[in-house]
């Protein structure tokens, strides 16, 4: 058959056209009790209350959490990090996209359904939409009838409670970059920063935006999880399935009926899988990219074989070997390697976090002048040491060069830096040109803590004197 004819259709064939730009539908979810509804309302909590409270949360006389960009220091709990400290952020990321890759391979797009901040900030959403304008079908009709004041206060009312969690989002959010209590005392006597007001706005708009009215366009269009979750599935992997042997063909029949001498399956085509579906898709269709494994058309397709007398489970977690031929693999080499994997970088990370020593010792040559005379004939040396002390704690430092004996050390030998300050200390040193072999000699400064000997560093630098032949 050629191209030419293969692009005839037929008369009784239905044709769809699909524009590129068309608007998006709305999607009007209708709610649903059930286990995996509960399940994603009660996971959604923790992570809610962690980031709407961790900025409270003072530790030491500080906030728990707080990322202080100007002073270039990151406060989690008890622990400070700096600049220097990155490649630990970095590993900290690889860390957690292979605990991702991990759960993915054993259960699908959990996290999307369940964790996801889009997914617990919407579900919010929703559940105001749901307090003001009622039900499925009620909101249906309320964006469908005239404007009227039943309608203004309702969608008024719906949108204020959407600003105000909009707005503790972006002052949340920011707050983890400022002292919270203070920023809240700044917005109640309106003297907040430019930039803290400008960001806060932001994050407000934002979260406003995507989570009344982008919703599940995030996870469909602009969130890159969707479009490479399918290279991590496997057959084993547990995802949210139509049983399609079971429940085709579909149709409506009557409860006492005997359908399957009409040739029927188990779905009576009800619609409540897509109607309860927050992506708006029709698992039936099969595995999609869009669906995020949130389970609540498992509810409603289990509350309606309840209710006609079938089996449950004509949609559910399982997977494509399970439903082939009811068998399925739990460890396979993919999964091993992740979790191997996994074991590997958490076990480096913990030791080099463990074995972190809280201080940095820069020493800088005087390089305007190389070196000088003294009156008594020594080559002098001009250092300065940049000590930056990144525990919490106060520390009283002994301080040393090797080798000790050849040269005169001119300054303190003790020190003591405030907890996450940096010192800076001047040091000479005075040595014997006969002592000296060639132009420069090699030293090395070595900082001590004098309560911990474990808490120590050294630098290395040089003595630079004449060419002495």
């Amino acid at each position: 058959m050629s191209c030419e004819d293969e692009s005839k259709s037929s008369p009784d064939e239905e044709v769809h056209v699909l524009y590129l730009y068309e608007t998006g539908k709305k999607i009007y979810q209708r709610r649903f009790v059930g286990f995996f509804r509960k399940l994603k309302k009660y996971s959604g909590v923790p992570l809610l209350m962690g980031y709407l409270l961790l900025p409270w949360l003072q530790i030491d006389g500080r906030q728990a959490v707080w990322f202080d960009l100007p002073a270039r220091k990151f406060h989690i709990f008890s622990i400070t990090f700096w600049p220097q400290d990155f490649m630990m952020l970095a590993w900290l990321l690889i860390i957690a996209a292979f605990a991702l890759f991990a759960v993915t391979v054993v259960v699908g797009r959990v996290w999307c359904g369940f964790s996801c901040p889009q997914t617990v900030w919407t579900m919010m959403y929703v559940g105001v939409e749901r307090f003001f304008e009622g039900g499925r079908n009620k909101r249906i009709k309320l964006d469908l009838a005239p404007w009227n004041f039943n309608k203004v206060w309702r969608k008024v009312g719906k949108h204020a409670v959407w600003l105000l969690i909009a707005f503790i989002t972006g002052f949340t959010f920011v707050a983890y970059f400022n002292p919270v209590r203070q920023l809240a005392l700044d917005f109640f006597s309106f003297t907040v920063p430019a930039d803290a007001l400008f960001w806060t706005l932001f994050f407000t708009l934002m979260s406003y935006m995507n989570a009344g009215y982008l919703r599940e366009q995030v996870c469909k269009y602009m969130c890159p999880y969707a479009r490479f979750q399918s290279v991590m599935f496997d057959a084993d992997t547990l995802l949210v399935c139509y049983d399609k042997a079971r429940g085709e063909a579909r149709g409506q029949r009557k409860r006492d009926s005997d359908y399957r001498a009409r040739g029927l399956g188990d779905c009576v085509d009800c619609g409540l899988c897509v109607q309860v579906c927050p992506v708006g898709i029709d698992i039936r269709d099969g595995l999609q990219s869009d669906c995020i494994s949130c389970g609540l058309c498992i509810d409603a397709c289990n509350a309606i074989m309840e209710k006609v007398a079938y089996p449950e489970g004509l949609i559910s977690f399982t997977t494509e070997n399970k439903l082939a031929n009811g068998d399925t693999h739990l460890f396979r080499p993919r999964l091993i390697g992740y979790i191997v994997a996994l074991f590997i970088m958490i076990s480096v990370f913990a030791y080099t976090l463990m074995t972190r020593v809280p201080l940095e010792l820069d020493v800088i040559r005087d390089r305007s002048l190389l070196y000088r005379e003294t009156p008594r004939g020594l080559i002098e040396n001009i250092y300065t040491l940049r000590i930056n002390n990144m525990d919490n704690n106060a520390h009283t430092y002994a301080l040393k060069i090797e080798p000790e004996e050849y040269f005169r050390f001119i300054g303190e030998r003790v020190i003591t830096v405030s907890g996450g300050e940096v010192f800076t200390h001047l040091v000479r040193l005075e040595l014997d040109p006969a002592l000296l072999k060639r132009g420069n000699t090699d030293i090395i400064f070595v900082l001590t803590a004098q309560d911990n000997t474990k808490i120590h560093d050294s630098e290395e630098s040089r003595f630079i004197g004449p060419f002495m032949r």
